[in-house]
């Protein structure tokens, strides 16, 4: 696969969580954010590299939270699923809207609302040139849209995935709770495991980790960082 001229990644799976959409409200969708996230998503739209995104559900409705609040764990998860969908349909909307070519594909089928998931026909949209958000996770309870994330990757071909947070990368420990908690510029997949450091849950981590698939962690609120990290610039954690 050649690279557009100036990009180390040519594709490439960008992963938001949910809250990330909410902005300082903590729930919902904060039209001034999705805004700012669309433009990042354009510019990277703009260098040529084949994009796909997925999108969490956690400003809307978490699965394993509802469960751990007495809610059966599947029909939690489900109803996260729906909210990912709601994501997916938002960030869809604003991208259009400037000009970038999108499908939202889904792995619960909603044909009124988009596309069913498959993956030839993912691989195609790329291969035109629009950008695709994969929405309703796995399709499976237990699953979270970071074992998504990894999957769709995988099956896109994709030679990264980014993770885009609220935090510079990641840390020996939670920065915001421990001050001293040290940053790391790159770490292996087993010091992940093995140091149960926050980067995505166990299944995400151990799908990159077989399939030769590098991570990297950075904060979504810095301006254009996401492109910076695709043309091989030293933004975030890598993890490989």
């Amino acid at each position: 696969m050649t690279a557009p001229q100036g990009v180390k990644y040519s594709r490439v799976l960008l992963k938001l969580s949910g809250e990330a959409l909410a902005g300082s409200q903590g729930f919902g969708i904060d039209p001034p954010v999705v805004d700012r996230i669309t433009d990042e998503v354009k510019a990277v739209h703009e260098m040529g590299v084949a994009l796909g995104l997925v999108i969490g559900g956690g400003n809307i409705v978490r699965g394993a939270s509802a469960s751990a609040q007495g809610m059966d764990r599947v029909s939690a998860d489900y109803m996260g699923m729906l909210a990912t969908i709601i994501n997916a349909l938002a960030i869809q909307d604003l991208l259009e809207k400037k000009g970038v070519d999108t499908r939202v594909m889904t792995a619960i089928r909603m044909d009124e609302l988009a596309e069913p998931y498959i993956r030839r026909r993912a691989l195609r949209h790329l291969e035109k040139g629009r950008v695709v958000i994969f929405a309703g996770g796995t399709g499976n309870p237990y699953f979270s849209t970071d074992t998504a994330a990894a999957l769709r990757a995988i099956e896109m071909e994709a030679q990264v995935v980014i993770k885009a947070t609220k935090v510079a990368g990641v840390y020996t420990a939670d920065p915001v709770k421990d001050p001293s908690a040290e940053f790391l510029p790159a770490i292996t997949f087993q010091e992940v495991v093995t140091r149960e450091l926050a980067v995505m849950d166990g299944p995400a981590v151990s799908l990159c980790k077989e399939n030769g698939l590098p991570i990297i962690v950075l904060d979504l609120d810095r301006k254009g960082s996401v492109a910076a990290a695709i043309r091989g610039e030293p933004v975030g954690t890598l993890v490989s």
